[in-house]
């Protein structure tokens, strides 16, 4: 029995341990048909938000074969008589625009190289399509555009240029607002543009024009190009495509930050010396940076505030004239008032990319007027890396180059801009002046040299407004 007993006991033992190890397995295969379930159903959300992200990148991905479908896309239009303009026969027609690269695509916005009439260019557009664009309400109302005069004309453009630079039609008529600039009216700029041509506007001028005025940049270079020349010159458009210039634009990995191999610039014929050297024309840029602050600071209704201060927005022309290429992020005084009064917990709120105010404590609102200017921030972000004693080198030691670099120091830790009143704080305008004065003095000592104009070689094509 004991026997027995044992033999029973024991394979009941064995018996639950085939149990167990069954129940294991079980377990086991249940717990790895879960974690499998789980790995699958993870890799199938990774693939999907992978496509997702691909989709969403590749969409608006830079290409050749996209840009030029874009491009043929645009001359089907024009050839149905949807879009017009003054590049549109050249690029559809006559085959003079010549397709070279597709440089970017960002949040929409489409940027290609070519060549118009042998001249490079680039060619720009915020959106797209044209379809994309908001279309003239008034066209909706009225059974042909010709029933709309130039002054009717002149009347919807100038509110458009108003609400996309943010203007009243008060502020664009005073004296001083700012910047006690000596421009005309919106009004006047556009009349003048509008009124050379008598008979009425086509249904696809219209469009087109309405579709650029909704292009805050392009609004941006046509008003202010015939008011300074620190701006790129629009050359034409087709469509709800512009060109401008090509330019030499800059990069923030270049020391002397423009490429200054591609600019063709010598002396004079009566000059003994060749060609300018690299620091001369770096001090030559350098005034046409002071230059352009000076203009945007005072030769416009308001001051013009630049919010985004970096090589890449910036270019030269041939005579180191340094242009503003990229003004999505440029306003005037009234507009940078609107976007700086914000509500705040300290002064770190009050800060709009290279702009920024003071935070009130008590009202807990930032202060609508900017606390640092145009200058300081060209000194502290282009001006203090070009005259940093690291790359002048033994050159570093000279009084002047020392002159200047504190100049530079004193600059970027100045608030207040060019244009400063009794309320104005700190010396911007001191500063400025002994900038320009040593920059001249460092010049000279490298010798006197004069400076030639090169512009835009299609000097028989006249761009207008509505000639677009």
């Amino acid at each position: 029995m004991l026997p027995g007993g044992l033999v029973s006991g024991g394979g009941g033992r064995g018996g639950g341990l085939c149990l167990l190890r069954w129940l294991g397995l079980r377990l086991w295969s249940r717990r790895g048909t879960l974690v499998f379930a789980l790995l699958w159903f993870g890799s199938w959300l990774f693939l999907n938000g992978l496509v997702l992200v691909h989709r969403s990148i590749l969409s608006d991905y830079c290409t050749d074969d996209k840009s030029k479908k874009i491009l043929q896309r645009l001359c089907l239009e024009f050839g149905e008589g949807s879009v017009t303009g003054d590049m549109c026969e050249d690029l559809c027609v006559l085959g003079l625009v010549e397709y070279k690269r597709c440089l970017y695509y960002e949040n929409g916005k489409k940027v290609i190289e070519a060549r118009w009439r042998g001249n490079p260019v680039i060619l720009k557009s915020k959106l797209e399509n044209f379809s994309s664009y908001e279309p003239l309400g008034i066209l909706d109302y009225q059974d042909t555009a010709e029933e709309l005069s130039a002054l009717d004309v002149v009347f919807y453009a100038t509110l458009e240029v108003r609400n996309s630079l943010g203007l009243a039609e008060e502020d664009e008529d005073e004296g001083g607002g700012g910047g006690g600039g000596s421009n005309s009216s919106l009004a006047k700029l556009w009349e003048k543009k509008l009124k050379i041509r008598d008979k009425s506007y086509s249904r696809a001028e219209l469009s087109s024009l309405w579709s650029l005025l909704q292009q805050e940049e392009y609004t941006f270079l046509r008003v202010l190009q015939d008011l300074s020349s620190h701006v790129a010159k629009v050359l034409g458009s087709c469509g709800h495509f512009y060109a401008v210039e090509y330019l030499s634009a800059g990069h923030a990995w270049d020391q002397n930050i423009f490429s200054l191999d591609e600019v063709e610039v010598s002396r004079l014929r009566d000059q003994t010396r060749g060609r300018w050297s690299t620091r001369e024309m770096v001090h030559r840029i350098a005034l046409s940076f002071l230059d352009m602050v000076w203009h945007f600071d005072n030769e416009f209704t308001h001051k013009l505030h630049l919010c985004d201060i970096k090589p890449e927005n910036f270019a030269i022309r041939k005579d180191l004239t340094v242009v503003a290429i990229d003004v999505d992020m440029a306003f005037f005084e009234p507009k940078m008032r609107d976007i700086l009064e914000q509500n705040c917990s300290s002064d770190d709120d009050c800060n709009f990319f290279d702009c920024s105010s003071r935070c009130d404590p008590v009202k807990r609102r930032c202060s609508p007027h900017r606390r640092n200017s145009n200058l300081q921030v060209i000194c502290e972000k282009i001006f203090r890396p070009w005259f940093s004693p690291t790359l002048l080198g033994a050159k570093a030691g000279l009084p002047l180059q020392i002159e200047l670099q504190q100049a530079v120091q004193e600059c970027s830790e100045t608030d207040g801009g060019v244009d400063e009143t009794e309320e104005d704080k700190g010396g911007g305008r001191d500063v400025y002046q002994r900038l320009v004065t040593i920059l001249n003095r460092l010049i000279q000592d490298g010798g006197e040299s004069g400076e030639g104009v090169v512009s835009w070689e299609g000097k028989e094509h006249v761009h207008t407004a509505l000639n677009f």
